[in-house]
């Protein structure tokens, strides 16, 4: 692998490890309403599991409240048990062929909860760019060995590939940051 393969592959594998992140951070429930909240939602859709976006449509239309519309009248009992299924702390409320999903407001203790596990993820996306990092580095020092890099060329790939992990970390505090202040808001 020549040296700027290996930090364009680098480059790649970080940027889906920032989007990872983001997609768990907007997962973590704030007290306002949002459509992610309901990603981890798994139905029973003709004998096999699928994504509830992928049996009804999802929408906000208020703060706090998502609908549920889903496309098949006989599926409303499936997904008011599915949602409830996934332990999100959410009650649905079947309203003809809609399902209601009110969003009841964080306590100051579970909003602290939920800070703590925006520091988790957001950990975890970290771990993952440090990793790629530290893979990009052992597949320059091989190639150095194999020489088909110089000494030269892999000393300034590492350091463009420190960089790239730089920046993508920061990037990472930023979306932690907001995710923060909007779980702590009242």
């Amino acid at each position: 692998m020549p040296g700027e393969t290996i930090k364009e592959d680098a480059r790649d594998r970080m940027q889906k490890a920032v989007a990872a992140t983001q997609r768990e951070l907007a997962s973590v429930r704030t007290g306002k309403a949002s459509a992610a909240l309901l990603e981890p939602v798994r139905v029973s859709y003709y004998g096999s599991e699928v994504p509830l976006s992928q049996a009804a449509s999802i929408s906000v239309p208020e703060a706090r409240m998502i609908v549920v519309q889903p496309w098949e009248k006989q599926m409303t009992g499936e997904i008011s048990k599915a949602i409830l299924k996934a332990e999100l702390g959410l009650n649905p409320i079947v309203d003809g062929n809609l399902i209601r999903v009110p969003i009841p407001a964080l306590n100051e203790e579970r909003r602290r909860d939920m800070v703590k596990l925006v520091k988790r993820h957001a950990e975890e996306g970290k771990v993952a760019v440090r990793n790629i990092r530290r893979d990009a580095n052992d597949h320059l020092k091989k190639a150095e060995k194999d020489k088909t890099i110089s000494e030269d060329v892999h000393h300034r790939l590492s350091d463009e590939i420190q960089k790239l992990t730089d920046e993508f970390i920061a990037q990472i505090d930023k979306m932690v940051t907001a995710k923060e202040a909007e779980v702590m808001e009242v």
